[in-house]
């Protein structure tokens, strides 16, 4: 499906394994869909990193993604300024996410990028 908007807000992480089936509940059952309703907030997509293997030049290459974080979600939005909304901050604050989930998160990493 094409991205829909000319900004996205890409969020990675890791999370403690014990936490890792309360992480992906929580993220997928309160997390996404109060952020969905932010207003600019257009699309969310969570992606889980796999080992694969891909050929290059005649070689063959493990992805391992031992390095990046395991857990990523892309939010298309109309805008950087979503981010900075008071909609955004309430949403980002709602339910279990911020005591029971979010202190069990490492390696996070937030970028902004520009459709072109």
């Amino acid at each position: 499906m094409p991205i829909a908007t000319r900004y996205l807000f890409i969020v990675s992480m890791d999370v403690q394994p014990e936490k890792e089936t309360l992480f992906n509940e929580v993220y997928d059952t309160e997390h996404v869909p109060n952020l969905m309703k932010v207003p600019g907030v257009r699309a969310v997509t969570r992606l889980r990193t796999e080992p694969a293997r891909f050929v290059l030049g005649g070689q063959a290459k493990e992805l391992t993604g031992e390095s990046a974080p395991k857990y990523v979600a892309i939010y298309e939005i109309d805008s950087p300024s979503v981010l900075e909304s008071p909609a955004w901050a309430q949403a980002a604050e709602k339910g279990r996410w911020p005591t029971e989930v979010r202190p069990y998160t490492r390696n996070r990493h937030h970028i902004v990028r520009a459709v072109l």
